[in-house]
């Protein structure tokens, strides 16, 4: 497994550095030892992806260098199968490695869902490569023709002879090897892969499960000294006094330090600003973090407050607003409509809550800034910390930890940047740690939105026209000053309607941003999803129709749907459409299936109800399927859920499955009681007491997923289990209850 602890390149004891696949004679990796990714990064060819990510050592033992953080989604695992799988190479000789931050792997941003769509035939190819260089490697040892030899299971043959050579007899003919062009190279077809498809263990789960397992807050560099920051309460305020006399005094306080404040628009990725308290041990920095005097300055964001906001929002989307989609004539058909609906939603402010606070090492040592980061984006470390701090990218080294939950907030560098700044200008090594408290009041908020939706019925109660107008403040407001039109975010479940409808139409209105707003787990998905599969539901009740029967006449039939030839600029989460079409067979296959399982139309107990909710996102379709029960005083339990998702080709099914459970608790936990509230400018909670995440007791009692078999190209997993979940529970409250949801969190609503 990856080690973090005490990594250097002074320390390094290459024994081996080759031009081909790097060759170790390392019988372990040690403290004082190199780290196979390192050196091999360090021998690699930047053209050479099977340079980059794998490297065999003297004893045969294939080091697979894995370039995404793993954050719980089984990165390292998914990255392993494909390696070995085209390698042929043993499962239970292989190592897996952490690449450090470097263009050479390409992207490494661990975010959007990407990691096996952007990189499985990439890595495919890359084994695929090893595999022909050992085959020719052998078949000259022999004076065989090539043709005649195979690589089976960690071991070179010759057909005719039944010689074999295990890949430890050939480290040494491969080493100074030149892989064989792309075109020279052919992968596996389907039917012989051995690995990719298949569920494999977790390779760090024995790690984790025993506290071996590496996080930032777990990395022990020497003489390092523990930070803690305190930082502006309202985003673009700054220390304006204060007074740290008596933070000096607590045993354990080195010094205390002014930060850079971050007064200025966009806040883009830079630390706040504020006051750390530098000691030997985190109780004393955080006692003395608690004994600072600090007057802050006033910040344009002052007069922030949630309820205000809400209306602002609410008064935007009574008029027209900015149109990303339209087709036909909505004002026309709504106007012409046998029966109309109207609805709105809200969903507040949420933060990404992951269980290990942010945190970062770093030391500046002879010109180099090396960082130990939970980062799910390495290169935007280098980028961030080299342009504050005046140095070269190629001066700045980031390790990547285990990341204990990201859900897209450690994607932002600000916390590394801390650690490198504070490093930079002492000396010292010094570990950034971020308390609950910290992470919870100053991170990069999942913005808050307000959405209103109007709709069309016939006389028959068929769907005629439909109008979605959604504000919120933008994710472009980060990066630049002002940005009040949304970005990508209207892509994400409001641009991209599945209904067969003649009269449709997208809208967005207009609010500045006073929060730092970023990105977290399905992003607009999230409300979008909530307030159009919401809707649905209401029309189906509208129309005195069944929700499922509804959705489906709705959705129309089975076609690809070409969003850009219909006038929109609808990106598709970066896939080619050829590739990647909009295919509401596939939407509609996952809508039947878990309804199928969950008996959908079956007789339910009084006070319990079954909902449902399909959508399509980061290129996958996942339909929920949700029971509850509610009793007389308001108590809400879900004995069950069903989650049926279409990911095309799939790397790890266990993988899988536990990505829709997850992503499901995490779309649970929104929708019950999360939220944050600001005031004056302030965010108003502070812990896992008040921003409360779903407990055992509140999950379902068991969620059953189904993944579809499916040869459609590999799509993204980690986050589309989330959206359904919300709509789908709201939907089944009111099929119990009669009560309809339509702001988040539930919170008290069921017994008011």
């Amino acid at each position: 497994m990856s080690r973090y602890l005490d990594l250097s390149r002074r320390k390094f004891l290459k024994t081996g550095a080759v031009t081909g696949v790097a060759v170790f004679a390392l019988p372990l990796l040690t403290r004082q030892g190199p780290s196979a990714t390192a050196v091999a990064a360090e021998a690699a060819d930047a053209d050479s992806d099977a340079r980059l990510f794998i490297a065999l050592q003297a004893d045969g033992t294939v080091v697979i260098t894995c370039h995404r953080s793993e954050m719980g989604q089984h990165a390292r695992t998914a990255v392993a199968q494909i390696v070995a799988d085209e390698l042929e190479a043993d499962w239970d000789r292989i190592a897996i490695e952490q690449a450090l931050g470097d263009k050479r792997y390409g992207d490494q941003n661990t975010d959007g869902s990407r990691s096996i769509r952007f990189n499985l035939e990439r890595l495919r190819l890359a084994g695929a490569t090893v595999r022909h260089m050992l085959r020719d490697a052998a078949a000259e040892q022999w004076g065989v023709a090539a043709a005649d030899c195979l690589v089976e299971q960690h071991k070179a043959r010759h057909l005719p002879s039944g010689r074999t050579l295990d890949f430890a007899d050939l480290a040494a003919a491969v080493a100074d090897r030149q892989p064989p062009s792309a075109d020279a190279v052919s992968v596996k077809a389907r039917k012989d892969w051995r690995y990719i498809g298949e569920g494999k263990p977790i390779v760090d789960m024995a790690d984790i499960l025993t506290g071996k397992g590496t996080f930032a807050a777990d990395v022990r560099l020497e003489d390092t000294v523990v930070a803690i920051i305190a930082r502006p309460p309202v985003v673009l305020s700054k220390v304006q006094s204060v007074d740290a006399a008596e933070a000096r005094k607590v045993p354990g306080v080195i010094d205390v330090i002014e930060m850079p404040a971050n007064t200025e628009a966009p806040v883009q990725f830079r630390p706040l600003g504020g006051v750390a308290v530098l000691a030997s041990n985190t109780w004393a920095a955080q006692k003395g973090c608690e004994k600072l005097v600090i007057t802050w300055s006033d910040s344009p964001n002052d007069g922030y407050s949630s309820e205000a906001f809400r209306k602002q929002m609410e008064a935007a989307n009574e008029q027209p607003g900015d149109v990303h989609y339209s087709k036909g004539d909505v004002d026309a058909a709504l106007k012409g409509a046998a029966k109309t609906h109207t609805a709105q939603y809200y969903v507040p402010h949420l933060a990404q809550a992951p269980m290990e606070p942010p945190a970062a090492s770093a030391r500046f040592v002879d010109g180099v800034l090396e960082v130990w980061s939970c980062t799910q984006n390495p290169q935007a470390d280098q980028s961030l910390i080299a342009g504050m701090l005046g140095l070269e990218e190629s001066q700045v080294r980031v390790h990547v930890t285990l990341l204990g939950g990201g859900f897209g907030r450690k994607s932002k560098p600000d916390f590394a940047a801390e650690a490198a700044y504070l490093a930079h200008e002492t000396g010292r090594t010094v570990r950034v740690q971020w308390r609950r408290e910290d992470d919870i009041r100053h991170g990069f908020y999942h913005t808050v939105s307000a959405q209103r939706l109007e709709a069309g019925l016939d006389d028959a109660g068929r769907l005629k026209a439909w109008r979605h107008r959604s504000t919120f403040p933008t994710i472009q407001s980060t990066f630049v000053a002002g940005a009040e039109e949304p970005g990508f975010e209207t892509d994400l479940g409001l641009r991209d309607p599945p209904y067969a409808l003649e009269h449709i139409q997208a809208e967005t209105g207009r609010v500045p941003a006073q929060l730092r707003i970023g990105w977290m787990r399905s992003v607009a998905n999230i409300y979008h999803c909530f307030a159009s599969q919401s809707f649905m539901a209401e029309l189906a009740e509208a129309a005195g129709r069944d929700h499922r029967d509804f959705l489906l006449e709705a959705i129309g039939p089975d076609r690809l749907i070409d969003f850009a030839a219909e006038g929109s600029k609808f990106a598709n989460y970066g896939g080619d459409t050829d590739a990647y079409p909009f295919d509401t067979a596939r939407l509609k296959h996952v809508l039947r299936r878990a309804t199928d399982l969950a008996d959908w139309g079956r007789d339910m107990p009084e006070g319990s109800g079954l909902g449902l909710a399909v959508h399509r996102s980061f290129l996958s379709y996942v339909a929920t399927v949700v029971e509850v029960t509610v009793s007389e005083d308001g108590e809400l339990t879900i004995p069950k859920a069903w989650v049926v998702v279409d990911a095309g080709t799939v790397v790890n099914r266990d993988s899988v499955r536990n990505q829709m459970e997850g992503g499901s608790v995490f779309g649970l936990s929104a929708a019950l009681d999360a939220a944050i509230t600001v005031d004056k400018g302030a965010v108003q909670q502070s812990n896992y007491d008040d921003y409360q995440v779903a407990r055992m007791p509140h999950s379902p009692a068991s969620i059953e997923v189904e993944v579809v078999d499916s040869e459609a190209p590999p799509a993204g997993v980690g986050e589309p289990g989330t959206p359904p979940f919300a709509p789908a529970l709201c939907n089944a409250i009111f099929a119990a209850t009669g009560k309809r949801i339509r702001e988040l969190p539930i919170g008290k609503q069921l017994s008011a």
